[in-house]
């Protein structure tokens, strides 16, 4: 999935946050060698806006390039980079600047910028804050691609759930998917996924209703995973889950864990 402005938007706001510097932008990075500058933050001005920048000239462009981390303290006076964007950067009044790629199955997706406008360089504390935002990024995108990667394959299968094999498969991808929800912290991602996964259980409204995490737990007790095992995919503690379990065994009046499995299945919870 492409990321889009909000997710940028966002991980600039955590960078400038977690770091305490004044500006920061980013850009998206398509499949040519360029991005262009389209989220800003702490700017003064517009000569950045929209800026295309060509992989491995300036600064974003030699993390673009090399997919790692580039400094520059002391940009105009620079001579590991080039100087093709620096009207732009002096009309912004930035003086010194790290350029983060986002890089996600060895593709860069995006380049997060934080900036100085003082004449001081970039601490090591600084860097490393910022690099943190750039991999929450990084993780929130690898979870929107495996989930459209189980998603895709879900969907033929769903067509044909009345045969066995596919059938195994899409609980086995629902399962799947449950899991990866408990890694969302986007509240309209998340959404979706519930939406999805409803979809894939073909029942429109359940006569029983359980929450997220109950139901997380269920479709991956029907996997036949363990507590223990549970609580390691969803990040809970084994007990957590055990809670969790005990509210939908109740909530489907079960007296087991097949049991409830199966009463899910029956009323269209799970697959």
């Amino acid at each position: 999935m492409p990321v889009d402005d909000a997710q940028l938007l966002g991980a600039v706001s955590d960078l400038r946050r977690d770091t305490g510097l004044p500006v920061g932008f980013a850009g998206v990075a398509g499949t040519s060698p360029r991005m262009r500058l389209t989220a800003f933050l702490g700017n003064r001005g517009t000569a950045l806006n929209g800026l295309s920048v060509r992989a491995g000239r300036g600064l974003g462009g030699k993390a673009l390039a090399l997919t790692r981390p580039v400094v520059a303290n002391d940009y105009h006076s620079a001579t590991t980079i080039s100087h093709d964007y620096d009207e732009p950067v002096r009309d912004e009044g930035i003086h010194s600047v790290v350029a983060i790629p986002v890089v996600v199955r060895r593709r860069v997706r995006a380049v997060l910028y934080g900036g100085l406008r003082d004449e001081a360089t970039l601490s090591d504390r600084t860097i490393t804050a910022a690099l943190h935002a750039a991999r929450d990024l990084e993780q929130t995108l690898a979870v929107e691609d495996e989930i459209e990667r189980r998603l895709a394959e879900a969907r033929p299968l769903a067509e044909h759930r009345e045969e066995a094999a596919p059938r195994e498969r899409l609980r086995e991808v629902y399962g799947e998917l449950r899991a990866l929800s408990g890694q969302i912290t986007d509240g309209v991602l998340r959404d979706r996924l519930d939406e999805v996964c409803a979809n894939l259980t073909g029942a429109a409204s359940p006569a029983v209703r359980l929450a997220p995490r109950e139901l997380d737990t269920v479709a991956l007790v029907a996997l036949g995973l363990t507590n223990a095992e549970i609580a390691h995919r969803l990040g809970l503690t084994a007990e957590t889950v055990k809670s969790y379990l005990r509210d939908a065994m109740r909530k489907l009046d079960a007296t087991s864990r097949l049991q409830a499995v199966t009463h899910a299945r029956r009323i269209g919870l799970l697959p």
